[in-house]
Parts: C-alpha cells; structure tokens; sequence
C-alpha cells in the first residue's frame, strides 16, 4: 500500500472479476505495476508454497470502462491480479507487443476464455485466459480498444456501375445532346 492510500484511507482500485468465459477486463495501465504476496482470501494471511517460498503475483490497475454502482466514486480502475496461467498469458501477450514488460500508459486487456481440467478432485476447474498487451509507445497512436470481441467486419457497398449510354448522350443525365448538323456524334 502507497503511503497516499494508507492516509487518505483508499484500499486502491476494485479487484477485477471474471465471473464467466469471454468476459474481458483491460484498458491502459494507470499505476506501475508491482510484485506483492499473495493472500488467503478467507484470513487475510500470506500465502506459501509447500517447500517455504512466498507465492507471489503482479498487481496491474488498468483504466477500465466499468461502474459497480454500490461502490462510491468508482472512477472505473480495476486492479488485475496476475498470477497462475494468466501470467503466462500476459507473459506471452507482452513478448507478442515487442515489450520487454509492462508500463503506465501500455494497455492490457485479459479475458477468460473457458475452463481448464480440474487437477484435483473436488476442485474447480481452472480458469484459462488469453492477454493482448499495446506497448505504452503504441498506446499513444491508439485510443483504448477493448479486446471481448474481435472487430466487426463490414462489407462496403460495391460500387454501382456507371449506367451505359449510347453516343450522344449526356454521360451523367442519360438525355440525348444535340449535335450541330453535319458533324458525327462521337
């Protein structure tokens, strides 16, 4: 927690949710993102690995379109935490952008894409993601684009042939032009 935070008494941005597959969560990265612990969500206590080592994660807040209207003054920022299989989604998504990691003004969108196969009996199935990560110095030649779907396409029009008249003939109204008498109409 920033020293701002603990004074003012902010807790920082809402966690963000994936509560089914396809929901996307992303915009650009407001804060420079940090390593922290992670916790039990039940009791609050650091959580560890069997052989003793902190089990660890970024925490990326991204500028979000999102509202929660039980939560007062919701400016929209979401915190991602990453971790598990979405870090290596992200990973991927940063090598794809040419980055050589995340920064404030880069844009990270993570959507839940379906569910993995339970590793334990009784357990949920994991959660899978896919990332996309634009580079802070892209980020600013592109405004924000959520990644939930992919772009609509389009068809143009074809283009309407241009009407035939014969010789003689206005070419845009299609009336007949009078010629001066003894010269062909061409």
């Amino acid at each position: 927690m920033d020293a701002n935070n603990f004074l003012m008494g902010g807790g920082g941005a809402p966690t963000a949710k994936f509560p089914a597959p396809g929901t996307t969560v992303g915009g650009r990265i407001t804060e420079e993102p940090k390593v922290e612990q992670q916790r039990d969500i039940q009791t609050g206590e650091k959580k560890f690995w069997n052989n003793g080592d902190p089990m660890m994660q970024l925490v990326v807040t991204v500028q979000t379109d999102q509202r929660d209207p039980s939560l007062e003054e919701d400016d929209g920022r979401r915190r991602i935490f990453v971790k598990g299989v979405m870090k290596n989604a992200v990973a991927d998504a940063v090598r794809a952008a040419g980055a050589r990691g995340l920064e404030v003004g880069g844009q990270l969108f993570v959507t839940y894409t379906h569910d993995g196969e339970p590793k334990q009996r009784g357990f949920s199935a994991p959660k899978q993601y896919a990332a996309r990560y634009i580079a802070a110095a892209q980020s600013e030649l592109a405004p924000p684009a959520p990644a939930a779907a992919p772009p609509q396409q389009y068809a143009a029009p074809a283009p309407a042939a241009a009407p035939q008249y014969p010789a003689g003939h206005n070419p845009v109204t299609g009336q007949p032009v009078a010629q001066p008498a003894g010269e062909p109409p061409f």
